[in-house]
């Protein structure tokens, strides 16, 4: 079974079989499509997808990049990446198109692989300033980025007040009555959601009074459970009496509280500990991980609203979108004032 032959049964020409097949139904009457999709629905017709896509010069796919890993690394190890592509491809199904997924070590390698499949969108999770330029000048696809910070770039982001993530962080803890606080964060490479978190705590705590040294009582921790483990030691074998740690993700949140109770420290009875990103899984811990809540279904809906705009025409769309968030109470955090 081919176009001609469905064409013939129905007796209309291959154009406006092909019309039936591709959605354009304002071509056709409809007595006429529901004719060939009868005769389609019958013989068990399959539409070759990739001609299709080379007539219509569209894929309909959408690149999906997470930056920032080697060859070694599992994206799903940071459950962060893993709800947010969830959350993509929920809405990518929805309008109909697919996802290739790529992870890279540098977000620039995907440049010639978005080109050779000429795909009709990508999203790019958390790039740095530099590479926003270059992938710009490069590839000419909409695309929207994900907790990107550029100033001067004129891009689409959709990210969350970072800032403000930090600064509910620590006064937070602060109302609950501690005053020796650590800070458990990845290293500060520039402009990016790490800076903005970290700034949003120090102000925090300088507008309480609270005397934190970011040299001192910071400890550096990539975002992975297991190295989490071994800061979460490191803090108690520092001996400077902390109260309560914050983090900057839920994964390093977990990590520093299995290191923390394999030393003898209950939490949230010697040491308090709050999270950041308010994964599905911090209701699972013991005690329930109080975390700094983002919406990972709002950032998915507004960053495919955007792209989806782009595609259909908009191409000179410029957003920087910011969800606001709060903090999420359960059970990590002692309140000392009672």
């Amino acid at each position: 079974m081919n176009l001609k032959t469905i064409a013939s049964l129905a007796g209309v020409s291959t154009a406006t079989v092909s019309n039936v097949i591709n959605g354009n139904f304002h071509k056709v009457s409809e007595e006429t499509r529901q004719k060939v999709e009868k005769i389609i629905r019958d013989s068990n017709y399959k539409p070759n997808v990739m001609a299709r896509s080379l007539a219509k010069k569209e894929s309909h796919l959408i690149g999906v990049v997470v930056p920032y890993l080697d060859k070694s690394e599992d994206f799903l190890t940071n459950p962060y990446n893993a709800h947010i592509v969830a959350a993509l491809e929920r809405l990518v199904r929805r309008h109909d198109y697919y996802v290739m997924l790529r992870c890279v070590g540098d977000p620039r390698e995907i440049i010639p692989l978005l080109s050779s499949w000429n795909v009709d969108g990508a999203f790019f999770l958390g790039v740095f300033r530099d590479e926003v330029r270059e992938i710009r000048q490069t590839i000419d696809i909409p695309m929207v980025f994900i907790d990107t910070y550029a100033p001067g770039e004129k891009i689409v982001n959709v990210g969350i007040e970072d800032y403000r993530g930090g600064y509910l962080s620590a006064k937070y803890l602060i109302g609950k009555g501690h005053r020796k606080l650590a800070l458990v964060t990845p290293p500060n490479e520039g402009e990016g959601v790490i800076r903005e978190r970290q700034q949003g705590f120090l102000d925090a705590c300088k507008e309480s009074n609270i005397d934190f040294n970011l040299n001192r009582d910071a400890f550096s921790c990539v975002s992975t459970y297991r190295n989490a483990v071994e800061v979460g030691q490191d803090i108690v074998f520092s001996n400077r009496g902390y109260t309560a740690v914050a983090t900057l993700s839920d994964i390093v949140a977990f990590g520093i509280i299995e290191g923390l109770q394999q030393c003898g420290i209950r939490v949230p009875h010697d040491i308090s500990v709050i999270g950041f990103d308010n994964l599905p899984d911090c209701d699972f811990m013991t005690p329930k991980l109080t975390s700094i809540a983002q919406d990972y279904e709002w950032k998915a809906e507004k960053a495919g609203g955007f792209l989806f705009r782009m595609i259909d025409g908009e191409k000179d769309l410029h957003v920087d979108e910011r969800q606001p968030i709060r903090v999420m109470e359960r059970q990590s955090v002692r309140d000392l004032t009672q």
